[in-house]
């Protein structure tokens, strides 16, 4: 089943970046002629570079990229605020300025189920993919696509979907921002201050967040019930409102999930349903307790009990998130390269904490004009010492020591030396933990590539 999206013979690529390569290809093969724009030199881009030309596309480079910008259908990497001077010229040109999950969601023939949030959103979209994954047999519905912000672009695979078939998709604030399309379903891990190197306060982070429930598609909204910022959105909600909550059922909900007495149940509008004991979910921590709870809300009517209970008892997390690296000389490493906010070390610490741990923490890097007040107090609570690295030791080191207390820390600026540095602290039977609590941007092209490095640094270990 084909899509109904026109693609003009005049489009372009705002940021080639580094998943819009299959959205050139998606835009060739559909009749365009695209153009791809990048402030990058065509050297910097390399490889990429001739992967472009080699569709067929043009390529305009460097810091006049944007010049003449007046293609017919514009996509707009999400990293761009979509307010450029450029863009709003383009626009009143009669240029239509778009994103790739715009378009995806405008389109798609799928059953979208749309997942957001200051923290958790890739664990709380693994868990929803899995969870209909294992309805799939019982309930005989078509394929589970997966992607969005979680790595992998969506639209170039709209021709195969069908109506039958679900897809889950990862929306970060970048994305949502100026979007004008919601998935069908949507749901709001939580909301905290973030990227606000980015958005210009907290009041315009939460209002891109609102767009996946504003919009004429979306038929269902899951909020957390435990969070403040999160919760006040059910006032302007023009939806339906599944509550989740790690405390007992929401006063007033109708539609639910929750815990109480140590077991997970939900409420689907004929009865409260149990799923699973707490103790059986194999994830870590209150904050994937939470995760659990918002992909159970987003898929509820959608999977069983039984569904629920299968992964849960068996998916033990993804990459980049509290993963056991190894154990090396008797210490062992976690890597927990995706905490990009003082509120996800938080989080990470206190699920070491709750299995007896106070690890010795590697953090900082890219500024994101977030408070490391938060952050100071977590470590001095949770962890036996931290070694500060990137961009933000010395805001991160300033914040410890205003505390007054003798909490350990030292700064190597040099990512590789900050990991050194953590093992010669290290004891046999200590945790050494990467979770940064800042963005990677200052060092590494992304959290990924971060992690990736640690995890090797750690490997060669003898």
């Amino acid at each position: 089943m084909q899509s109904r999206l026109i693609v003009p013979a005049s489009c372009s690529v705002v940021g080639l970046g580094v998943s819009n390569l299959p959205l050139v290809k998606f835009l060739s093969d559909r009749g365009g002629r695209p153009v791809v724009r990048d402030r990058k030199s065509e050297a910097e881009l390399g490889t990429a570079a001739a992967e472009v030309r080699a569709l067929g596309a043009g390529l305009i480079t460097g810091e006049t990229y944007l010049q003449n910008l007046n293609e017919a259908l514009i996509f707009r990497s999400p990293g761009m605020r979509p307010d450029l001077p450029e863009f709003c010229r383009a626009a009143a040109r009669g240029s239509r300025i778009t994103t790739e999950i715009e378009c995806f969601l405008e389109h798609s023939p799928a059953l979208t189920l749309g997942i957001t949030g200051s923290d958790g959103k890739t664990t709380t979209t693994t868990l929803a993919g899995l969870f209909l994954e294992a309805g799939q047999t019982r309930k005989k519905i078509g394929r589970v696509f997966v992607g969005g912000n979680i790595g992998k672009p969506l639209l170039p695979e709209i021709d195969t979907m069908t109506a039958d078939d679900l897809a889950v998709v990862e929306l970060s604030s970048f994305q949502l921002q100026g979007c004008r399309a919601s998935p069908d379903r949507a749901v709001i891990t939580n909301l905290s201050p973030n990227h606000l190197n980015w958005h210009t306060n907290f009041e315009e982070y939460i209002a891109a967040k609102t767009e996946i429930f504003r919009h004429g598609r979306c038929k269902l909204l899951a909020l957390n019930a435990d969070n403040e910022p999160t919760a006040a959105l059910a006032k302007i909600a023009p939806v339906p409102v599944v509550w989740f909550s790690r405390f007992g059922r929401p006063a007033g909900a109708e539609k639910c999930a929750f815990v109480r007495d140590g077991v997970v149940f939900f409420d689907d509008g004929t009865g409260e349903t149990p799923v699973l004991p707490v103790a059986e979910i194999r994830l870590p921590g209150s904050h994937n307790l939470e995760n659990l709870l918002a992909a159970v809300a987003l898929t509820l009517g959608l999977v069983s009990p039984a569904d629920i209970a299968a992964v849960a008892k068996t998916f033990g997390g993804v990459a980049h998130r509290l993963q056991k690296v190894r154990t090396a000389g008797g210490v062992t490493y976690y890597n927990s390269s995706i905490d990009s906010t003082p509120t996800r070390t938080r989080a990470a610490l206190s699920a070491l904490a709750g299995q007896g741990v106070r690890p010795i923490v590697i953090c900082g890097g890219c500024d994101k004009n977030l408070s490391y007040a938060p952050l100071a107090e977590a470590l001095e609570t949770y962890a036996k010492a931290a070694v500060l690295t990137g961009q933000t030791a010395s805001a991160i080191a300033g914040e410890i020591a205003g505390r007054g207390s003798a909490f350990p820390y030292c700064i190597e600026p040099d990512f590789r030396a900050a990991v050194e540095e953590a093992r010669a602290l290290a004891r046999p039977g200590d945790v050494v933990l990467l979770s940064p609590a800042c963005a990677s941007f200052d060092a590494f092209r992304n959290f990924a590539e971060r992690g990736e490095t640690f995890c090797k640094i750690v490997n060669e270990f003898s």
